[in-house]
């Protein structure tokens, strides 16, 4: 699909369609893909600030947030992963070139919702600002970051009742806020149908 409606990642500061993260009042930020601290064990978004959401998705965790303080005060989104340019995209899917772990990324060819600044990697801070523990890490490509498995992985032992119920805790606040999730990924969301977002919304190269 050609890339038509597009803003480089350079340019995104100027763009008034972009909120930048540190607008948006109770919320935490550790971008992995900025640290070492991911799959690929590297700084991907280096020298770019991709600590960015379209204003629609930037408005729809600000109800992620007031959602969980009036039903668990305390408890606040940590910002795993937001927008990621196109040309990280690209790299991702170089990376995993030849590996069955292509199935956890969108085909750059398609674009993936984050480059459009509409999709959220995320978990939850406690009230002692410590992640609940959701079974498996941020980026743990096995089945038991599965949402879709939860019940039979419940049934094996190999996630706990409290596991489970730490992730329907982030999957409620989320999709009242109008984001959808996903079901091979307890950590990722999307702002909305995925098929609008890449039909009229501007990817970042």
């Amino acid at each position: 699909m050609p890339i038509t409606h597009s803003l480089t990642s350079e340019s995104i500061a100027s763009c008034p369609d972009f909120r930048h993260l540190s607008t948006i009042a109770g919320i935490a930020v550790d971008l992995r893909y900025a640290t070492p601290h991911n799959f690929v064990g590297r700084d991907l978004y280096c020298p770019f600030d991709c600590a960015w959401l379209h204003r629609d998705a930037a408005a729809a965790l600000e109800r992620v947030v007031a959602w969980l303080a009036a039903r668990r005060p305390g408890c606040i989104p940590l910002i795993l992963d937001a927008l990621r340019p196109q040309r990280v995209q690209e790299e991702l899917w170089a990376a995993l070139d030849g590996t069955e772990l292509r199935m956890y990324l969108a085909d750059p060819a398609r674009g993936s919702i984050h480059s459009f600044g509409m999709a959220l990697d995320l978990t939850l801070l406690d009230e002692a600002g410590m992640e609940l523990d959701m079974g498996t890490g941020f980026d743990d490509l096995s089945e038991r970051s599965w949402p879709d498995l939860e019940p039979a992985m419940l049934a094996r032992g190999e996630l706990t009742q409290a596991q489970v119920d730490n992730r329907r805790l982030l999957r409620e606040a989320m999709t009242q806020a109008g984001f959808v999730g996903i079901g091979s990924e307890w950590w990722h969301y999307d702002c909305g149908d995925r098929d609008l977002v890449r039909r009229t919304f501007r990817r970042v190269l």
